[in-house]
């Protein structure tokens, strides 16, 4: 009896194993047949049309070069519209708001969430995120650089987007001006320490005193045929130039433009001093610096009249380049100088933005799909690739070579710093009412038209009549 028993057990162990097996065998066949693809996703939408509009730089201009292959994997017919940075915002905007639907896909910056968001027009792909069949299950949303990704596409439990630009400002100098022997002899006999990259605010505006030169007086060992400015930054009321004060100054100091709760906290002791030490560095910067905006500033450091700059670092790719720029190779990058006087968490400005579906889409899906081919792991290695680097969305992209070649190592890891201390702007329906007012005020502050006191007054007050708690 006993040996049959033995049999018996014998005989459904190896029934048992071959049922494994042929389970392990079935479900790794299944797995390679029904394994996800974009191919396979857009199957249902082959065919259809969708219009994105998104913003005309250097990166976007490559993206729009890959686009093509997008179209030949999925059959999905993909008009990629590209605009300045003024008109991606007033047209996008003025589309998703009227429900025309012109555009299915609009790039929005972080600070354009607030207005949409509480528009109600921008649609939530948190649903779709949960589709199996639409959400390719290697996307590694994990590897998308923090904290700019979630700080820009989530809100309240709910998410609207990828990170698809990581537009982060770096410090940025002439490196042939702070290496020079001469200079750096006659900079230490004046300051005390060593001429060099800047690391905090203080050695930036000492750097911007010493180096601003008038005709006629040398500069490295050459006669000047021009004035030789100190510093350039960014000035005109549009543009960026609020937003980046607010956080490579204001938040450095201590200080901001709301407190804990979302209210008005303009009027502080901290923005006074922040913008005193802003207004100062004008001192040594163009005189036309009024009327400089985000694209002016890299022109100006192209074009060799200034030492040093803040600067947006998806531009620089259009002036560190041979052939753009005499300058090109002379240069050296690093993150945002820190205040000395703060010892708070380091904040930098930037813009992270997103590509969103509009509600008025006919084509959500379709989108979608497009909306993840082009935070892709293999998408955006093409990218960088083809455009011979560019400012990453996911951490993993530091490793690709063309990250770390020659000549683009100083500017790789002063994004890399920038980064951290990036996020998206605080979601404020009345975002733009409150730029237009800061943006005129600070203006004023720069020019010595109005004192910081004066100023933080006057913005604290226009603050409180748009919004008593302003967040969305």
């Amino acid at each position: 009896m006993r040996g049959k028993e033995n049999i018996t057990s014998r005989n459904a162990s190896v029934s048992a194993l071959t049922l494994l097996i042929t389970t392990i065998v079935g479900f790794s066949l299944c797995s390679s047949v029904y394994a996800w693809s974009y191919k396979e996703a857009a199957a249902p939408y082959k065919g259809t049309s969708i219009r994105i509009l998104d913003e005309v730089t250097p990166l976007q201009e490559t993206m729009k070069a890959l686009v093509p292959q997008f179209e030949k994997e999925t059959g999905i017919k993909t008009e990629y519209e590209l605009l300045n940075h003024f008109d991606v915002i007033s047209k996008g905007q003025a589309d998703m708001l009227s429900g025309r639907g012109h555009y299915d896909a609009v790039m929005l910056h972080s600070l354009q969430l607030g207005p949409l968001l509480d528009a109600g027009v921008v649609l939530d792909i948190t649903g779709m995120l949960g589709n199996t069949q639409l959400t390719n299950p290697d996307l590694g949303l994990a590897d998308l650089i923090e904290p700019p990704y979630s700080s820009t596409s989530k809100h309240q439990g709910k998410q609207y987007g990828f990170l698809n630009w990581n537009y982060n400002n770096v410090y940025w100098a002439r490196n042939d001006l702070l290496s020079h022997a001469g200079e750096k002899s006659a900079f230490k006999a004046k300051y005390g320490y060593d001429l060099g990259p800047a690391k905090t605010m203080q050695q930036m505006r000492d750097i911007a005193e010493f180096f601003t030169r008038k005709k006629g007086q040398q500069l490295a060992g050459a006669t000047l045929e021009s004035d030789f400015y100190g510093i350039v930054m960014e000035g005109i009321k549009g543009g960026t130039t609020f937003p980046s004060l607010w956080f490579n100054f204001l938040t450095n100091w201590g200080g901001g433009l709301l407190d804990a709760n979302g209210a008005p906290a303009f009027d502080t002791p901290e923005n006074i001093a922040a913008l005193r030490f802003w207004a100062d560095l004008w001192k040594y910067s163009p005189p036309g610096q009024a009327e400089y905006s985000l694209i002016d500033v890299p022109t100006v450091m192209g074009n060799g009249i200034a030492a040093q700059t803040i600067a947006w670092s998806d531009f620089v790719f259009g002036i560190d380049v041979p052939g753009k720029s005499a300058l090109h190779g002379k240069f050296v990058y690093g993150n945002i100088p820190r205040n000395e006087a703060f010892d708070g968490p380091m904040t930098t400005a930037g813009e992270p933005s997103i590509v969103v579906i509009s509600k008025a889409s006919k084509n959500p899906e379709a989108v979608y799909l497009f909306m993840q081919w082009m935070v892709d792991r293999a998408t955006q290695e093409k990218l960088l690739n083809a455009g011979g680097g560019g400012v990453p969305i996911r951490n993993s992209s530091w490793d690709l070579p063309v990250m770390n070649k020659p000549g683009l190592a100083s500017l790789a890891a002063a994004m890399r710093e920038s980064m951290k201390g990036s996020y998206g702007k605080p979601k404020m329906p009345n975002f733009f009412e409150v730029y237009d007012e800061m943006a005129s005020i600070i203006q004023q502050i720069g020019l010595g038209q109005m004192t910081p006191e004066e100023g933080v007054k006057v913005g604290q007050e226009k603050l409180l009549k748009i919004c008593k708690k302003c967040l969305l």
